[in-house]
C-alpha cells in the first residue's frame, strides 16, 4: 500500500486507554527506527491529516501505543480506530546492499544473468505470499518473483537491478 510520496506505516486498531491513547499495528521491519517520530499522517476520509505525537511506546508483535496532541478523550481517540498511518517517503531509513524498497526500483533497468537486458521495472505486485517484479520490454510483460535467489545485485547509482532467474523464465514471457 502506497500513496504518492508517502509510505504506509500501519493502522490504528483501537482505543488503548482512558487517556485518549490508541493501539497501532505497525507494518515495518524495524519499529525502533520510528520511536522519535514527531508526527504522522492519518488517512481520514481519503485525506492525509497530520497528527503530532505526544508519546510513542513500543509493545510486542509490532504494536505501539500512541498518544496524539489535541486528542484529549476516549471519544476522540475512538474515532481514529481503523484509520491508516502514513509518513513521507523521505523518512524511510536508507537501505544498502541488495535490500530495496519496492517504490525505489521503479524504472530501474532489469538485467538477467542468462538473458541479458530484460526491460524496465514497471512496478512490484504485492501478493500475500510473494512479491513479483513487473518488467516491461516493449509491449510485453515479464513477471519475476522477488527472492534472495533472483535478485543478485542492486546498483542504485546506475538504476540497474541484476537478476539471476531460472533458465527459460524470461524467454517464456517474450516468445
Amino acid at each position: 500500500m502506497q500513496m504518492d510520496g508517502y509510505f504506509y506505516l500501519g493502522k490504528i486498531l483501537r482505543l488503548y486507554a482512558s487517556k485518549g491513547e490508541v493501539l497501532v499495528q505497525l507494518d515495518v521491519d524495524e519499529p525502533e527506527n520510528y520511536l522519535n517520530l514527531e508526527s504522522v499522517f492519518v488517512k481520514i476520509n481519503g485525506q492525509l491529516i497530520p497528527f503530532f505525537i505526544l508519546s510513542f511506546q513500543l509493545r510486542h508483535n509490532l504494536r505501539a501505543v500512541l498518544r496524539f496532541q489535541d486528542i484529549e478523550d476516549t471519544e476522540q481517540a475512538a474515532m481514529l480506530a481503523g484509520c491508516e498511518l502514513y509518513l513521507p517517503i523521505e523518512m524511510l531509513p536508507p537501505l544498502s546492499g541488495n535490500q530495496f524498497y519496492y517504490h525505489e526500483i521503479k524504472d530501474y533497468t532489469a538485467i538477467d544473468t542468462n538473458y541479458g537486458e530484460v526491460g524496465r521495472v514497471e512496478e512490484v505486485l504485492e501478493y500475500p505470499h510473494q512479491a513479483i517484479l513487473r518488467i516491461l520490454r516493449g509491449s510485453k510483460e515479464v513477471l519475476v518473483p522477488i527472492t534472495d535467489e533472483t535478485i543478485s545485485r542492486v546498483d542504485r547509482d546506475n538504476k540497474t537491478l541484476y537478476l539471476d532467474t531460472p533458465e527459460g523464465l524470461i524467454e517464456m514471457y517474450l516468445q
